[in-house]
């Protein structure tokens, strides 16, 4: 109870503003209500970005927060919460899940045993649950991509959380020499400098110039965390600040700003502005995903189904699974029943087929054990209806068109399964085509067998993939289909020389075929240095197809579990953000809808169509 009386307490603060001076004025009831009613009851007014603010711990237990955090955060646009301290990770997510940003606050040093490291004498006061409470949030924010900004402790939390350590005491464990990290000055007042590094986002939003900082620390970053790069020292070498930009939308910085922008800076006020800025966006993308349809349309997942106990609702360390396509706002999968390429006599086509028939039983098995989260559909029509019911959709597609054996009838019979695309061929060649990647160039395109099969792929609605498929076998298949094509999962050639991607040529012919290309997220098909591709990589693919193929001919492929995934999209928890970027980037709801799903759809719906 004691806990509830004082975030209720904060929470009127927040309301009250505690940035206005007193005044005179009776108090007057019905007057405030009328007001309320008039000027702050506004159906169209812009609801602003909620800022979820972690709170300290008192001896008592109690939660509490200093009003310089939520000033600051009211200052910038945003609308500051409290997150009250439990450790009860049910609560924590339900109330994660209504946040678009986080403010990670100041407090008490971090147990060291955290990373590894046995206390020092000199180690300061630590909380054990607050530190529980901390990484639950950062855990829960990390997996849905909320922006994030870290202050002192929330720096070093941050580090500690993603996988790095930290000097427990910067004086006894430095042999450099330091400069005086904790002052004794009130927080408005800067005590030392800090330099922004160039290029970095911190440098972006306060420039890169020396800043003035205030300093209350005595703890400091020592081994920086995978996927962080530090943003600004300190003359005595101290990380001072640092950033997971652009992958992923986190920022942290040592000194307290709260403290500075309270005092009127106007610099350090810029941090609390870009929190709400990145916010106000991820807002916007959330909102847009509840009123799209989008689409992964290539995974290789049932492969992972093997894996003794493999459960689709579990949010295992793969990259397609239930959870992580709710967190990422996804609505729907393409299950690929794959098969590698393998001997092409009649016992081992036979051995193919089955090897296919039992995939799709084992999708089958796995949305059935989660029918109350899943469900499997072959339309535009079952995506919608699913999606309204509070479910994600699952699609079933087959790559390798070496899975249907030399017989037709297969085609019919895997459509009745649920199947709706069969990728032609893997890489290598088989009965229906020569491949991009590993070609003898046996057919110099289509077989004749591949011509019926694409004949009959377009009599029973299949759809045409054309991924992995060699530019003869995709010219082939160009002048022979009678329904739009789809590259499942495929990207551009102009911008990664890759002989599984694309020419700006055969873009154009998709375009004109009605077809779409879906940008692969597999590093090697998206930066020429693979080691180094990155989420903005893939946004650049996808306009780049948009500018040469139409925005109507681009949509999203991830191949995920099959070789898919690097910084910044790594599963299906980060698919939002490809629409936070493309927000970015000026792309209006009507075109994301189009990339999302609105564009395969389309393909899916003309495809059936011509049965």
């Amino acid at each position: 109870m004691r806990t509830f009386i004082i975030i209720t307490l904060s929470l009127f603060s927040i309301i009250a503003g505690n940035t206005q001076s007193p005044s005179t004025t009776i108090p007057n009831l019905n007057k405030l209500k009328a007001s309320i009613d008039s000027a702050e009851t506004n159906l169209r007014a812009k609801r602003p970005p909620l800022i979820g603010i972690s709170v300290t711990r008192t001896a008592e237990g109690n939660s509490s927060l200093g009003a310089s955090y939520t000033n600051a955060i009211l200052k910038a646009g945003g609308a500051p919460v409290l997150i009250p301290a439990t450790t009860d990770g049910i609560v924590l997510q339900q109330i994660i899940e209504q946040l678009d940003g986080i403010l990670m606050t100041g407090g008490e040093d971090i147990n060291p045993l955290w990373y590894n490291e046995t206390p020092i004498p000199q180690l300061g006061t630590v909380d054990p649950l607050r530190d529980i409470y901390d990484i639950k949030l950062l855990k829960l924010a990390g997996d849905r991509n909320i922006p994030t900004l870290g202050i002192c402790r929330g720096m070093q939390m941050i580090n500690v959380a993603f996988g790095g350590s930290l000097y427990q005491d910067i004086a006894s464990q430095r042999e450099q020499k330091t400069i005086k990290h904790v002052q004794q000055m009130p927080k408005e007042y800067p005590s030392h400098t800090i330099t922004p590094i160039g290029g970095t986002q911190l440098s972006s939003i306060i420039g890169e110039g020396a800043s003035g900082v205030n300093s209350f620390h005595h703890q400091a970053v020592k081994t920086l965390a995978p996927g962080f790069r530090p943003s600004a020292i300190s003359s005595d070498s101290i990380i001072e600040a640092i950033e997971a930009w652009p992958n992923h939308p986190i920022l942290a910085v040592q000194w307290h700003p709260e403290g500075q922008a309270g005092g009127g800076d106007t610099t350090m006020l810029k941090l609390f502005s870009f929190l709400v800025g990145k916010a106000d966006t991820f807002r916007m993308a959330k909102e847009i995903h509840r009123r799209i349809l989008s689409i992964d349309t290539h995974t290789d997942t049932p492969h992972q189904f093997r894996r003794q106990g493999f459960d689709l609702s579990a949010r295992k360390n793969n990259r397609v699974n239930l959870p992580k396509m709710y967190e990422g706002k996804l609505d729907a999968v393409y299950l690929a029943a794959f098969i590698s390429q393998g001997p092409r006599d009649d016992a081992s086509l036979l051995r193919a087929v089955s090897r296919i028939d039992s995939l799709i039983d084992g999708i089958y098995a796995q949305v059935e054990k989660n029918a109350d989260l899943c469900a499997i559909a072959t339309t535009a029509a079952d995506l919608s209806r699913i999606k309204q019911e509070g479910k994600k959709a699952i699609f079933i597609g087959i790559e390798n068109g070496y899975g249907i054996g030399k017989d037709l009838g297969n085609i019919a019979r895997f459509k009745a399964r649920g199947v709706t695309y069969i990728t032609l061929c893997h890489s290598y060649d088989n009965d229906i085509c020569d491949t991009s990647t590993h070609s003898k160039k046996e057919w110099g395109g289509l077989s004749p067998f591949g011509e019926e099969a694409v004949r009959e792929m377009n009599r029973q609605g299949i759809l045409v993939d054309l991924s992995h498929a060699a530019e003869s076998t995709f010219w082939d298949v160009m002048k022979l289909t009678t329904a739009p094509v789809i590259c499942s999962h495929s990207s551009a050639r102009a911008l990664c020389n890759n002989d599984r991607n694309l020419t700006d040529d055969q873009l154009r012919a998709v375009a004109a075929n009605g077809g779409v290309v879906q940008v692969c997220l597999l590093d090697e098909y998206i930066n020429p240095d693979y080691k180094a591709a990155a989420l903005l990589d893939a946004i650049d693919h996808i306009e780049h197809i948009a500018g040469v193929a139409g925005i109507d001919h681009v949509g999203i492929g991830s191949d995920f579990d099959g070789g898919g995934g690097f910084a910044g999209l790594e599963a299906h928890n980060d698919m939002l953000q490809i629409t936070v970027k493309l927000l970015e980037r000026g792309y209006a709801e009507e075109n994301i809808a189009k990339i999302w799903g609105g564009n395969f759809l389309r393909v899916l719906n003309a495809a059936s169509s011509k049965k």
